[in-house]
């Protein structure tokens, strides 16, 4: 498995260089290319040598599951997971409006593909997306209150999908699945976090890093849904302020610039299609009513 995610990783760079070379490429797009390409190569070099600094600084174990006891602010989410399953809900009805992951962040195309994968976002790299965020007040009340939030979405899996073994970026930040719509036979609805195999319950959360090798199946005739958010892990002084520093540079290139851009552009698209959608429930109601009274 791990020689599949280096061959998948490096397919992803050599279609940077070759989107580079195309002879219709323009010299800025040219040169947009390769730099995009240093940066992802080095950026993962420097990556697995933070990996093991930010293992060295945890204040908690470096594992593949950590416990959730660490985290005594995830009892909020499991105390209210039925109402952030029907804020979901009813963001669903417009579920053709919600972006494939791939979509959002074209990076991820290798993993993400058919539109089988869809991801509603309400945080992105620690700024909300109020549009969003609109639509499900009560899950954005409670993801302000987690410490350090960096990212957070609705994650959205069709029937029959695989998702293929991938990493995370960094080690200084961990992930909580929390289990809002699982499939009937949750047991064929798994995701594999190292040698360790987890399923969702409803209602029920837990805490990966996922700079360990993992990957998703949901062998079912059932959609699965479930609120993933990213929160900073506990660190020594050296290791949060390394975090912060390696997080603010990342916010220059392209890997948070593209899909930063894409999350408003998309937020912008949901937001006008659920105002149709509504006016047009509305004319049809009018049209009912009015045809009732003759």
């Amino acid at each position: 498995m791990k020689d599949r995610f280096k061959v998948n990783k490096q397919k992803f760079g050599m279609n940077i260089v070759a989107n580079a070379t195309n002879d219709n490429a323009s010299l800025k797009t040219r040169f947009a290319a390769y730099r995009r390409n240093f940066i992802y190569t080095n950026g993962e070099r420097l990556t697995r040598a933070l990996t093991r600094f930010f293992a060295s600084q945890s204040l908690v174990e470096d594992k593949p599951i950590l416990d959730s006891k660490h985290f005594p602010f995830l009892q909020q989410f499991t105390d209210n997971w039925e109402v952030i399953r029907d804020e979901v809900v009813g963001i669903l009805k417009n579920r053709e409006e919600i972006p494939a992951f791939e979509e959002v962040s074209p990076e991820q195309h290798w993993i993400a593909k058919g539109k089988n994968w869809r991801t509603f976002f309400l945080f992105g790299f620690g700024e909300k997306l109020p549009g969003n965020c609109a639509k499900a007040p009560v899950t954005t009340a409670l993801l302000e209150k987690v410490p350090n939030l960096q990212i957070s979405w609705f994650s959205i899996l069709s029937p029959g999908y695989h998702i293929p073994p991938h990493r995370g970026v960094t080690k200084g930040i961990v992930r909580a699945h929390l289990g809002l719509i699982i499939p009937k036979n949750a047991e064929k609805c798994r995701i594999r976090v190292d040698d360790q195999i987890r399923v969702w319950h409803p209602g029920e959360i837990f805490v990966l890093d996922d700079t360990y090798e993992h990957e998703v199946w949901n062998d079912t005739d059932e959609e699965r849904v479930i609120l993933i958010f990213d929160f900073d892990r506990p660190m020594k002084w050296l290791g949060r302020n390394l975090l912060h520093t390696f997080i603010y540079a990342m916010k220059f290139t392209a890997f948070y610039q593209e899909p930063k851009k894409n999350m408003m552009t998309f937020e912008q698209r949901f937001e006008a299609a659920t105002r149709r959608n509504n006016e047009n429930l509305e004319k049809l109601a009018d049209a009912q009513e009015a045809a009732r009274k003759k």
